[in-house]
């Protein structure tokens, strides 16, 4: 079985009440699943978009995070993201 591709994505916490978002094409969205996804050659030059534009940016402290896509859906590699993306583990 070959392990899915390690792709990269921009998350941040909205500057208005702190909820962690994702990158979009076009903007920021609160669902990972809406997350744009990119190669790692290519996750730095999209984090610089990622904080470029007017200012205040709609979001605060913007940064990569490693992901894979497994049976359809988003799921970052680290335990924090995962958490950040989907509530807490209980």
């Amino acid at each position: 079985m070959t392990q899915p591709e390690v792709m990269r994505l921009v998350t941040a916490n909205r500057l208005r009440d702190g909820v962690p978002v994702y990158r979009t094409s076009d903007g920021w969205s609160p669902a990972i699943a809406d997350a744009r996804l990119v190669v790692e050659d290519a996750a730095e030059d999209f984090l610089a978009a990622s904080q470029s534009g007017p200012r205040p940016l709609p979001v605060v402290a913007p940064y990569v995070v490693e992901a894979v896509v497994e049976a359809g859906k988003v799921r970052p590699l680290a335990l924090r993201e995962r958490i950040r993306a989907h509530g807490p583990t209980v």
